[in-house]
């Protein structure tokens, strides 16, 4: 074994005697280890190299903001706290752990227990608890800071591995001062080496001169957990023994050039650099935007860009705009711009699902590639939902980026590269880069797409929060359909927003029917003004449609009422009473010229049944189902489908149906779809809904005058239905009442009363934003006769937000403290870890458990196979009918087929007992050979086996699945 891992210069120069045998890592199988003061040294490197080259100035100026000096300050304290983040491995508790080396820190007077002697008491010292301790005695003995002080520092050595201690913890270790240094002889010669590191780390880290100017520092907490991140990066680069190989397994080198190595084989792609685009928003949207001959930049999206360069302060800009106004493109827009202004180094684009995160990361795609950047920079990209591998685009992403992460000698010839060179290992600009992988880490791509979860999670007590935190504190964040949160999940981003508040981050939020109370609360949140705050009130107020809000902490709230764009039009609101029979009878005398009808179901089952019906009476050809009940790949095959057939006119005129065509829906058609149809019947619902399912009808030009349509659809009709119509106070079926209560579809028939009895059109988009309000306004006109079941449903709605709000309090994290006040139990009762996995969403949405399912075939000769029917992939490969051996790890391409077969099981098997059972019997069919790290996609999924007719039976249910209808599921 190497002898205390060389000596160099830097802290490992200086250091001598007893303190060198201090160890920090060790490998098992090579007998490698590393010297503490190596990694402390190597660590301290790394976090110089991430605030040189990585971090965003959006995140350099918040921590810089506290300190006296500024930037100069900011990178010697992330430097220096990164250099005594391990300074707690310089205790017995921790050293005792590998034999041999403890032996050779008691040759040098290092005395200590055995991991044996020390019994449970020794987990009570947990090396970063005991830094945190260790550090602040040090700066309170040696420096004279007093407690209040010195914590709000060292509290990021405490949470360097993702918690930050709590009170408990902090006295149950101040009781048992053995485990920090060995009583009697030895404990002076622990002392002397614990101040040895942290003296040596105070002096080549350049701090000790600063120290003095710190102790008056207040520390706001939003600095202390970026602190606290940017310490864990740093370690977990360091601590990879590729780039920082153990002793003696190193080669002889100095200190630099061992950290030079490892930093160009890591090869982070650096933060984003935006330019300040162009002022004049049509000259922005032609250099970024793919737009049709002819398209002119709609006034809002003017709006957007004026604000977006004028404002004071970058902050928070509210978006309300009709549905195919250009709010996407807005968005980017102001991304940009704001990123100029701000400094921040990438964007996180969060959408309600993973259906329209798909549809959206192509077109991020498609922008990054339109943006000026120097010299071929690299821009990391990532999808962040838990199916991302399966999405085409991401997965051809990562193969091209695909490269190893070690450590490049520096005295290896690196050869430079072209764009256009064919032998390079990663594209110039988008990488999926390799070590920003895995639920920890992959957030920290400069680019993201992904479902609202993800920023959500920046709400939730649980492990690595700080990283999170990281993640989107040196973006853009743009939110999208705001409007479709409920309670639960709007607790949580209300106190994210409070948090990118404090950190300064721009936000977009877009929404087609946002309610002026809910755009208030969002600003409020932002702003972190309270409830109720003074000059909040005319957020709330503002009228007109389309509005652009902004609102930055500290600023006066900045309101603009936009012109309409011209696009629009009519829509006349019908009574259709419910029942199969008037549906398939009132459709078949609507479509004897043809045309494209839309039917939209509150619940699955309805869509199954409608198309039963319809599909009697028009046959199997004519109808067409879309739900969320089909596997990955069908479901996205079902949208591609859709967009082909009903799109826009120049995208599908030559395959849109020529005779009477019915698509029968569930809520997958209402957002996120460029869909157009001749007529649309819809079940009764929220009245912000039903204005997003009224954007699918007639939503383009086809001819003048909608000439090319069928004579008696060029007027553009909705028939509402699912209701009980002639009772006093009409009544929605019971499926829409579980969905969505009985309170919220009340108030939508109370606004919608004039246009559903009076014959009074819906205007396009003109009433969008007057009959939103209505509906979720104070003063909401009761009608006459429906005060007690009114007064029933409100009840119920109020008991309902309130345990919704209850219940997301339990592990939503505090508002930021006082400045100064540390981060000790930030997190505590959390939730643990915090991912995109069914447990992870449950934890930031109302919803009950589910099951998840990858769904295969059994022939009748006994092998299982993929499902027959499925598309090709991406690259053309076949993925129906592919070989899943049972003895063996299946190939690649039918792993990956099967996972692309994922079934989310509906709300019956969420009963405990029925989960329990299903369960019980999913795990039936475990195979041994699916559950190796050769069979990622595979191990440790529930396989759901269908027969050669593709049914099964499960839980008590009779399951049916079918390449046209998904999956119907029966009580036996």
């Amino acid at each position: 074994m190497a002898d205390e891992g060389g000596v160099g210069s830097g802290l490992g120069g200086r250091l001598e005697g007893a303190v060198r045998r201090v160890w920090a890592k060790h490998d098992r199988d090579a007998e490698g280890w590393l010297p503490l003061w190596r990694h402390l040294e190597d660590t301290a490197a790394v976090a110089g190299l991430l605030w040189d080259e990585w971090l965003p100035g959006q995140i350099r100026d918040v921590i810089a903001g506290s300190l006296p000096e500024g930037w100069v300050d900011g990178r010697r304290l992330v430097v220096w706290l990164a250099g005594v983040h391990d300074v707690g491995k310089a205790t017995p508790a921790f050293a005792c752990q590998v034999d041999q080396l403890a032996d050779r820190m008691r040759d040098v007077g290092l005395q200590m227990r055995t991991q044996t002697q020390f019994g449970p008491d020794r987990k009570l010292a947990p090396h970063g608890l005991a830094g945190q301790l260790l550090l602040q005695e040090w700066l309170e003995e040696r420096h004279g800071w007093a407690g209040r002080q010195s914590g709000q520092f060292a509290v990021v050595v405490g949470g360097h591995h993702g918690v930050p201690p709590e009170h408990g913890q902090i006295k149950a270790l101040y009781d048992r001062p053995h485990l920090l240094r060995t009583p009697g002889p030895a404990q002076e010669v622990w002392r002397r080496v614990q101040e040895e590191l942290l003296d040596g780390c105070a002096d080549v880290f350049g701090v000790r001169e600063r120290l003095g100017a710190w102790r008056s520092v207040r520390l706001p907490q939003p600095v202390q957990v970026l602190l606290s991140a940017v310490v864990i990066v740093a370690d977990w680069i360091a601590s990879n023994p590729e780039l920082f190989p153990y002793f003696p397994q190193e080669v002889p080198r100095s200190g630099e050039e061992r950290v030079a190595a490892a930093w160009r084989g890591l090869s982070l792609p650096p933060w984003w650099q935006s330019y300040m685009p162009p002022v004049d928003a049509g000259e922005l949207f032609a250099s970024r935007f793919d737009l049709p001959d002819g398209a002119v930049v709609r006034p809002v999206q003017e709006a957007v860009v004026r604000l977006a360069h004028a404002v004071p302060v970058v902050g928070l800009m509210v978006v309300e705009a009709p549905m195919g106004e250009g709010k996407t493109e807005a968005a980017l827009a102001a991304a940009e711009i704001f990123a100029a202004r701000s400094g921040a180094g990438g964007v996180f684009f969060a959408l309600p699902t993973m259906a329209t995160g798909n549809a959206m990361f192509p077109r991020l795609l498609d922008w990054l590639d339109r943006l000026p950047s120097e010299g071929g920079a690299r821009m990391s990209v990532l999808l962040a939902h838990s199916k991302a591998a399966l999405n085409d685009d991401f997965a051809e992403l990562m193969r091209e980026s695909r490269q190893p992460v070690t450590a490049v000698d520096v005295d290896e010839d690196v050869p430079s590269w072209r764009p256009a060179d064919p032998g390079r290992v990663a594209p110039a600009v988008l990488v999926a880069h390799a070590w920003l992988r895995g639920r920890k880490k992959a957030m920290l791509s400069s680019f993201v797409v992904g479902t609202v979860d993800q920023l959500l999670f920046a709400g939730l007590k649980s492990r690595h929060l700080a990283l999170r935190h990281l993640a989107v504190a040196g973006k853009v964040v743009v939110i999208d359909e705001a409007h479709a949160y409920d309670t639960y999940m709007g607790a949580y981003l209300d106190r994210v927003l409070e948090w990118l508040g404090a950190y300064g981050v721009p936000v977009v939020v877009l929404s087609a029917t946002l309610p002026a109370g809910r755009r208030r609360e969002l600003a409020e949140a932002y702003a972190g003004a309270g409830p109720g705050a003074e000059g909040f009130a005319e957020v709330e107020e503002a009228g007109g449609y389309p509005l652009v809000t902004c609102v930055a902490p500290g600023e006066a709230p900045v309101v603009e009422h936009s012109a309409m764009s011209g696009r629009g039009g009519r829509v006349l609101l019908e009574v259709l009473e419910d029942g199969l029979d008037v549906l398939v009878d009132r459709l078949g005398a609507e479509l004897g010229g043809g045309g494209c009808v839309l039917v939209i179901r509150n619940t699955v089952q309805r869509v199954l049944d409608t198309a039963k019906a319809l599909r009697e009476r028009f046959g199997q050809d004519c109808v067409t189902v879309a739900h969320s009940r089909f596997v990955d790949v069908d479901r996205a095959m079902k949208d591609a489908d859709l967009l082909a057939r009903f799109g826009p006119p120049e995208k599908s005129a030559a395959v849109r149906p020529a005779g009477p065509h019915i698509v029968v829906a569930s809520q997958v058609a209402e957002q996120s779809l460029d869909v157009d149809f001749d007529l649309m019947v819809s079940d009764l619902c929220p009245v912000d809904l039903l204005l997003q399912r009224m954007g699918r009808l007639h939503r383009h030009q086809r001819g003048e005058g909608q000439a090319d349509r069928p004579a008696g659809m060029r007027e553009a009709r909705c028939l509402v239905t699912g209701v009980d119509w002639a009772a006093t106070v009409p009544v929605a079926v019971r499926g829409s009442v579980a969905v969505y209560g009985q309170y919220s579809l009340l108030r939508s028939l109370a606004v919608l009363r004039p246009h559903l009895e009076g014959g009074q059109h819906v205007r396009l988009p003109q009433d969008i934003s007057v009959l939103v309000q209505a509906a979720y306004g104070q003063q909401t006109a009761v009608p006459a006769g429906w005060e007690e079941a009114w007064g029933l449903a409100l009840v119920r709605h109020e008991k309902h937000r309130a345990d919704q709000a209850e219940q997301a309090g339990r592990f939503r994290i505090d508002p930021a403290g006082r400045d100064g006040r540390p981060l000790i139990g930030w997190v505590s009762g959390g939730a643990g870890d915090a991912d995109d996995t069914r447990a992870g969403r449950a934890q930031v949405r109302d919803s009950q458990e589910t099951l998840e399912v990858l769904v295969v075939q059994r022939l009748g000769d006994g092998r299982l196979v993929t499902l027959p029917w499925l598309a090709k992939d991406g690259r053309g490969r076949a993925r129906g009918g592919l070989d899943l051996p049972l003895d063996r790890c299946p190939s690649p391409a039918a792993a990956r087929a099967a996972a692309s077969s994922g079934l989310r099981l509906p709300i019956q098997f969420s009963a405990p007992k029925v989960m329990d059972q299903a369960l019980d019997e999913l795990e039936k069919l475990f195979v041994p050979a699916w559950q190796s790290k050769d069979s990622h996609w595979l191990a440790g999924q529930l396989i759901l086996v269908l027969d050669a007719d593709c049914q099964t039976r499960l839980a008590g249910f009779a399951l049916h699945y079918s390449e046209s209808d998904g999956l119907e599921v029966t009580r036996v």
